[in-house]
């Protein structure tokens, strides 16, 4: 019953076997290999243009950097307040900027609104360098309390960052768990709604460590080799990274691993909803799932071997606010949960 973290679940079938595969025989380094060529050309028929692929081995390296590309002297970086960038990731954002400020902005269902961006800004006057100037805009996909930022959200957030001419990142540490929810394509998610650098992750959704920063304006790119190689990000064997990759997006693999995930979180939601001992604030749109459970049942579940977070519960709506004796719980499933792991943790409520 591991609902902590799809981080926990360890990596897919096919990625390990891919990933033993480039274990055998020489090839070049630093992503000069037949894998990483091939993988960089499969992110091309992902997106349907050419795009530039770096990859690297977390998350937190691939928001970091991917900011980082559009630094400058005074920058603000704008955010939600509860961005993985802002509240989990121990100031890499702004070491790897060189000092760049977030700004961090609050918003229902975990997600900025336009309106919200734009009152942001406009404490930023064009010119006056005492506040400093915005560099850029970040939104997480799906969110940090697993809600999904539709086409038309992303899109309006890009009109209000085009008034100052900046460019809108999307981390996407769950980025296929997003798209199966949304049901679009990986184009249509991201540069044709506007979105001009992506952290695209693998590592929540069933590879070992494979992340990458995807910049849809090739003509933009050539800075971030220069930003990865310092920050250590260059793998000299990078086949490894490439291979896992190669597993997971053959075949739709990936979107495989997010559908069952996804659709685990529904089944979840689904027992919750018939318990009389746990109340759903909201139905997961993805494959986190948050729930409402009584403080003294908490010590007992972990006991019989659950394991989960507790969650600020600062997001809940009011009508959902919790009383005294209660909790609010984040439940995570992976492709590798189970209806057996669903009806075993129901049991404990």
């Amino acid at each position: 019953m591991f609902f902590a973290s799809d981080n926990w679940a360890g990596a897919s079938d096919t990625v390990m076997a891919a990933l033993s595969s480039a274990n055998d025989g020489f090839a070049p380094a630093y992503g000069e290999d037949d894998i990483s060529r091939r993988v960089a050309a499969r992110f091309n028929d992902i997106f349907e243009r050419e795009v530039a692929v770096f990859f690297v081995a977390t998350g937190s390296a691939a928001n970091s950097l991917a900011l980082a590309h559009s630094a400058r002297p005074g920058g603000a970086i704008f955010c939600h307040d509860e961005a993985h960038v802002a509240v989990d990731e121990c100031g890499c954002p702004e070491f790897m900027t060189g000092g760049s400020k977030l700004v961090r902005i609050k918003g229902a269902g975990g997600k900025i609104a336009p309106e919200g961006l734009a009152k942001a800004l406009s404490g930023f006057q064009d010119g006056f360098v005492h506040h400093g100037r915005p560099q850029a805009v970040t939104i997480t996909q799906s969110s940090e309390i697993g809600t999904v930022y539709t086409l038309d959200e992303i899109a309006a957030i890009k009109a209000v960052a085009d008034t100052r001419a900046l460019p809108l990142h999307m981390d996407g540490a769950r980025f296929a768990n997003a798209l199966v929810s949304l049901g679009v394509t990986p184009a249509e998610m991201t540069w044709k709604a506007g979105v001009d650098l992506l952290s695209f992750g693998g590592t929540k959704n069933g590879c070992w460590c494979a992340e990458a920063v995807v910049i849809f304006d090739k003509d933009k790119a050539d800075e971030l080799a220069w930003l990865r190689k310092r920050a250590g990000q260059l793998f000299s064997k990078s086949r490894f990274i490439a291979a896992q990759f190669d597993g997971y997006l053959a075949d739709d693999h990936w979107l495989d691993l997010a559908r069952h995930s996804n659709a685990m979180a529904q089944k979840l939601a689904d027992a919750v909803e018939a318990s009389d001992n746990a109340r759903l604030p909201a139905r997961p749109e993805a494959n986190e799932t948050f729930i409402v459970v009584k403080k003294v049942r908490i010590p007992a579940m972990r006991d019989a071997g659950a394991a989960f977070y507790e969650w600020p519960a600062d997001g809940l709506a009011p009508d959902q606010a919790l009383r005294a004796d209660e909790e609010l719980i984040r439940l995570v499933t992976s492709f590798r949960t189970s209806e057996a792991d669903i009806e075993s943790f129901v049991a404990l409520l």
